[in-house]
């Protein structure tokens, strides 16, 4: 495949991960403040959203094995469209039912977009090494998605609730361009889709793949050492380090310095096999990290370095694992499931990371911006993610022949 096709396709995941930055991190705060929503509706409303989203994964990879892929793609980026631009615009009165409403289209839009596109780029990769290229296009675009809404809403007003909503008008543009190019411009291909099987069933032979299954064991250990930082890493910049105002800045060092490795990565990858180079990036986390617990208040320049080398290293960790599954995934033929079960996989650790690290920090006396229970907070931010990574990579170095397809 011309490497323009292997660009065109990566092009969308940059607005897809630009809209899936804002739910996650700008809605709680504006549903709270324009919204004036109640803390504990709000947090209920988002927490039971955010699981019927997840349990509806796999029922939307198997639907992607059973329709075609580039249509089931085109079609869920309208209610993506609506549920976003409503769900950065809430009224002043009602705003629990319209979160709710609004949060089940992008929901909606966004998991069905996300694994038609996972899933259709791994049946167009015709080798291991082409996969491999276009995992890392799409992540890549992805990184520079999440960098552009993150930076966006300060840039387009001073307001917060002005600017967020002033985000929600860029999407539709931006989503549009990139859909035309992503689905004009990498062309048709891929394998053929088999015969529909019952969601049952399809989810039975996933389960009896014991190298999908091993692949799955590794990327919880090494999702949980990542989420839990992500959930925790504004506190730390805050409390600890007391340097609330470069926190933008350093988050984007981290997702540039991602993006910018994923070539290397690939190159690695292609050299020494995707699990070691994986192993590689693993233990580059773990040099990077381990001296977090070090830091204290105005050490900005040390920090920079940490989020700089495990931005490298994050690369490795958004192409690889997910080239591996869609590998294992086209072998059975059912790559659709297989991403399904992964999105369902990704957005667990996500789950597990805030519902045990800030309810673990609470029993341990931390308190956000009193000083506090710092000690547990350095605790559960630099020193629980080494322990999830070491675990991670000894698996993964364990059943590494069990895991590389070539």
């Amino acid at each position: 495949m011309a490497p323009t096709r292997i660009l065109a396709y990566g092009v969308l995941g940059l607005p897809l991960a630009f809209a899936a930055l804002p739910v996650y991190v700008h809605v709680p705060r504006l549903y709270a403040e324009v919204g004036g929503m109640d803390l504990a509706l709000l947090g209920g409303i988002l927490l039971l959203t955010r699981v019927c989203d997840a349990a509806i994964d796999p029922w939307l990879g198997w639907l992607a094995d059973r329709l075609p892929r580039r249509k089931m793609l085109a079609w869920a980026l309208l209610p993506l469209l609506c549920g976003f631009v409503a769900l950065l615009n809430p009224p002043a009165t009602h705003a629990a039912p319209w979160l709710v409403a609004a949060l089940a289209l992008t929901y909606l839009g966004y998991s069905a977009a996300s694994v038609a596109y996972q899933s259709w780029g791994a049946a167009l990769g015709e080798d291991v090494a082409l996969r491999t290229r276009l995992t890392a296009a799409r992540e890549g675009f992805g990184l520079f998605g999440v960098v552009l809404a993150a930076a966006l809403p300060a840039l387009l007003a001073a307001d917060f609730g002005v600017g967020v909503s002033r985000l929600a008008w860029v999407l539709p543009p931006l989503l549009l361009c990139a859909a035309v190019v992503t689905l004009g411009g990498t062309g048709a291909g891929g394998r053929s889709l088999p015969p529909a099987g019952r969601f049952g069933a399809s989810l039975l032979r996933l389960f009896a793949d014991p190298a999908f299954v091993r692949l799955l064991l590794v990327f919880v250990a090494n999702g949980v050492a990542a989420a839990l930082p992500a959930t925790l890493f504004l506190f730390f910049v805050a409390d600890v380090l007391a340097l609330e105002a470069a926190s933008g800045p350093l988050l984007a060092l981290y997702f540039i310095a991602g993006a910018l490795s994923l070539p290397a990565w690939v190159a690695l990858a292609a050299r020494f096999g995707r699990v070691r180079a994986w192993a590689l990036a693993m233990l580059l986390a773990m040099c990077a990290f381990a001296g977090t617990s070090l830091l204290g208040p105005g050490a900005l320049w040390p920090f920079a370095l940490i989020c700089l080398l495990s931005g490298l290293a994050l690369g490795a960790d958004l192409a690889l694992p997910a080239a591996l599954a869609a590998d294992l995934g086209e072998r059975q033929g059912q790559s659709g499931a297989y991403f399904g079960v992964w999105n369902f996989v990704a957005k667990l650790n996500l789950a597990l990371a805030a519902g045990l690290a800030l309810p673990a920090l609470s029993l341990l006396g931390y308190q956000p911006g009193s000083g506090h229970g710092l000690s547990a907070l350095v605790g559960v931010y630099a020193l629980l993610p080494l322990v999830f990574k070491v675990l991670a990579a000894s698996l993964l170095w364990r059943w590494r022949n069990y895991l590389e397809i070539r």
